[in-house]
């Protein structure tokens, strides 16, 4: 939100720096995100000054170039070429001196310099009205008044206008303050607390007072649920046409381009006091009847930017008897607006309920100044103050007469809120004790007003417009910010409460993969939930039926909620390898969202991404490629982490995947992985492989919960390994080698590992070479060899029998 520091002062008179009162707002709660300069022209005409031309002949080498003497206060008059058809001698222009910056219409900056034009030195340049920022026409230079004193500066003639214009960043709660008078309102209460008085200055409508009563308009508000207040009155006999540069200067400081003398006054007032304005031909109104309304869903309306759209049955409308005109508090019709022609006006201010307007706007997509403050709630009672602000204003810059009452349908007045404050609970939620005295200076300060004060607190009636302060909090909160953060003083100790949560839960979980992830060098990624429709036919088990559409989607490309979080990673790791990263481990945790008939749910997953090398070529190691061992060890090893120990391999049916594996607890499915087919990378533009996990979050943490952890002794006695060099049939796996000897051996072996295999020469056809190594331990006392010997035969034994295997 822009407001604009002269036109701050308006109500206030202040003498602060615009950076000192910048400070004093952020402190308050209304964060001036920066500070701009505006000039009314571009640059202030610094340098331009008023020349009196003495001489004028034709270019000596040019045909359509004049050559000037010029004095512009100066000891010497200055010899300048120029170009206009209507320069001639005794004029008194204006003249851009040796080092002036002028600026384009654009905003570029251009600066004059002394040369030569066709031979002729050239010392400055006489201007257009254009050149300088004061027009648009460059049918010639600009002929000043005669009577203007040589060497005077042309922007004290112009009386260019310089202004501050705050950025601030104003939260969704302080609809209070989305006005200049609100602004100053807040500016205020920081004086006071400051022990500055200033007065608000607020605009007089005492002068305002009807003409006749010749053109009545009648009003019916029909939903007055949506219309709690409607207010308007005519105008007759204006003139439509440019407004005053004064008015023009301060819409354009605040980023507003003036239109006429009607609209830029309703634009004014509603910066001005909040207070939005509508502005009706009143010959356009059939019936001279106004009735506030909804119409049926489908009824087509064309708004101000000549968009058809269509109606929704909720929307409130503005209509006469027997058209719509407006869509209430948002925007107006092509067909009911103030045009040049336009001699009399109907003039609305009215109060719309939030929610209604706010839903009104989203659904048509548009994002008004007046519809940015209706959804956020406006002062309900200003409405009248308001209208006649701006009948007065439209007289003075239109002209024009009062020529009907003022209509003012408030059935049901809003009233203001009732609060107690208890100066304990203050003490508590501040963490200081703020004086008795100074509490209900900066309530009274806020217009809040105190009804009554015991030892325990007040009673207190905050104004309608303050519709974020219906709480005691909020009062507490209100006297904190004017009072100033700052100004409370850092305890000396931290107060903390130990919560009693699970281990199990969520966060926490999460933080332990999480943790491991990047200690693998993975790097996490929170990609947007909305997504593409599109998507969805890259697979089979991905329906359209299933996916939840957004009602105001911002774009295609994020108008439904994602059935997947694969898509969105795959988004992440083009992006890298199109910047030459292509060696990419990333992982997220986010959730997916599917619309059944009956229903909506949602489930949370973790999506492992890996593509390239797991490591880089250096002079010790080349790259060793990622591949789907490496994935498989990374999953393995959160299920290690969370104690996951007995889950089921088997093919995965997740068509995602061009070949994978999906592992499940019982009949839960934990993780589905593997190699992303080929065909949805290219969809992508990703042309190396792509190795993927989906982990079911909300399946694990269920497992996890069913755990139980054991503990034993760490053993005080050795551990004794022995080989075997086994050689087996190829058709024999490790799997079995390792259920047979612990079959066989279920007291003493420890462990069993694979360390060699070998195929090939040397070796019968048909058969290969496994060395198997085997841990022992007692854990009562130190084996012995030949306890050691009994195992290791009958280990032997085993494999011979069973598996057909030969000692090498």
């Amino acid at each position: 939100m822009k407001i604009s520091y002269n036109w701050l002062k308006q109500f206030l008179k202040t003498d602060w720096t615009p950076e000192k009162t910048g400070e004093l707002l952020t402190d308050l709660g209304l964060e001036v995100e920066g500070i701009d300069e505006y000039q009314s022209v571009k640059g202030g005409l610094k340098g331009v000054v008023v020349g009196e031309v003495l001489a004028c002949v034709k270019h000596p080498n040019a045909d359509k170039l004049k050559l000037t003497t010029v004095n512009i206060g100066e000891d010497e008059p200055l010899q300048i070429v120029c170009g206009a058809p209507n320069v001639a001698a005794g004029q008194k222009v204006p003249v851009a001196t040796i080092g002036t910056t002028l600026y384009t219409e654009e905003g570029e900056a251009w600066t004059i310099k002394k040369g030569k034009i066709r031979g002729e030195a050239s010392h400055g340049m006489i201007c257009a009205e254009d050149e300088l920022g004061l027009g648009k026409s460059h049918d010639g230079i600009l002929v000043l008044d005669n009577a203007i004193e040589v060497g005077t500066p042309v922007a004290d003639i112009y009386k260019i206008e310089n202004d501050h214009v705050f950025e601030i960043g104003l939260t969704p709660n302080r609809a209070d303050a989305m006005s200049h008078l609100g602004v100053a309102r807040d500016l205020k209460a920081g004086l006071v607390q400051k022990e500055i008085s200033l007065e608000l200055i607020t605009p007089s409508v005492s002068a305002f007072h009807v003409d006749s009563r010749t053109l009545k308009i009648d009003v019916n508000v029909i939903n007055k649920d949506l219309a709690p207040r409607y207010s308007g009155v005519t105008i007759s006999g204006i003139k439509v046409k440019k407004s005053p540069s004064w008015l023009q200067n301060r819409l354009k400081a605040i980023g507003l381009s003036p239109i006429n003398n009607v609209v830029d006054a309703t634009n004014y007032v509603l910066h001005d006091l909040g207070q939005p304005l509508h502005a009706f031909d009143a010959v356009k109104i059939s019936g001279n009847k106004i009735e506030v309304k909804t119409l049926k869903s489908g009824t087509k309306f064309t708004t101000l930017d000549g968009v058809e759209r269509e109606l929704h049955e909720d929307d409130l409308m503005i209509c006469d008897v027997e058209k719509p005109m407006c869509i209430a508090g948002v925007f107006g019709g092509i067909d009911s607006g103030v045009t040049e022609s336009t001699t009399s006006i109907f003039l609305e201010s009215a109060y719309f309920n939030p929610v209604s307007i706010r839903k009104s706007a989203k659904r048509h997509g548009l994002n008004t100044d007046a519809s940015f403050r209706f959804e956020r709630g406006i002062d309900p009672n200003i409405t009248e103050y308001a209208l006649k602000r701006a009948v007065l204003l439209i007289q003075d810059l239109a002209g024009g007469e009062i020529t009907s009452d003022i209509i003012d349908l408030y059935p049901n007045k809003i009233k203001d809120f009732e609060v107690r404050l208890s100066f304990e609970n203050a003490k508590k939620l501040i963490g200081e004790e703020i004086p008795k005295e100074t509490i209900k200076r900066i309530l009274t300060s806020l217009d809040i007003k105190v009804n009554n004060v015991t030892e325990a607190g007040l009673g207190l009636t905050v104004p309608a417009y303050r519709n974020d302060v219906e709480r005691e909090a909020d009062i507490i909160e209100e006297v904190l910010r004017v009072y100033g953060y700052n100004n409370i003083a850092i305890t000396e100790k931290l107060n903390a409460s130990i919560s009693n949560t699970s281990k199990f839960e969520d966060y926490k979980i999460q933080n332990i993969v999480g943790n491991q992830l990047v200690s693998q060098g993975f790097f996490e990624i929170l990609s947007n939930s909305l997504t593409t429709p599109d998507y969805v036919a890259l697979s089979e088990q991905l329906k359209d039926e299933h996916n939840i559409t957004m009602l105001n989607p911002l774009s295609n490309d994020l108008s439904v909620l994602r059935q997947s979080l694969l898509f969105s990673g795959l988004e992440a790791l083009s992006f890298n390898i199109n910047r030459k990263r292509s060696d990419i481990k990333l992982f997220e945790f986010g959730k997916t969202y599917h619309g059944y008939d009956d229903k909506r749910e949602e489930f949370k997953h973790l999506s492992l991404f890996v593509t390239g090398n797991q490591t880089q070529d250096s002079w010790l190691t080349s790259g060793k490629k990622s591949d789907f061992f490496y994935l498989k060890g990374s999953i393995t090893a959160i299920f290690d982490r969370l104690g996951i120990s007995r889950y089921n391999e088997t093919p995965t049916k997740n068509d995602f995947f061009s070949e994978g594996l999906s592992l499940s607890f019982g009949k839960n499915k934990l993780v589905d992985f593997g190699l992303v087919k080929k065909s949805i990378l290219k969809h992508f533009d990703i042309s190396q492989e792509v190795l993927y996990a989906d982990f079911n979050w909300d399946t694990i943490l269920d497992v996890i919960k069913h755990n139980k952890i054991t503990f034993k002794t760490i053993t005080k006695y050795p551990e004794v390994k022995r080989d075997f060099a086994l050689l087996l049939d190829d058709n024999i796996t490790f799997e079995s080698i390792y259920k047979l000897a612990k079959q066989s051996e279920k007291q003493l072996l420890k462990n069993v590992n694979l360390f060699d295999v070998y195929q090939g020469k040397n070796l019968p056809k048909g058969k290969k070479s496994y060395a198997v190594s085997f841990t022992l331990q007692d854990e009562n006392k130190t084996l012995t060899d030949k306890q050691i010997d009994k195992i290791m035969n009958k280990l032997q034994t085993s494999f011979e029998k069973q598996l057909g295997a030969e000692l090498r």
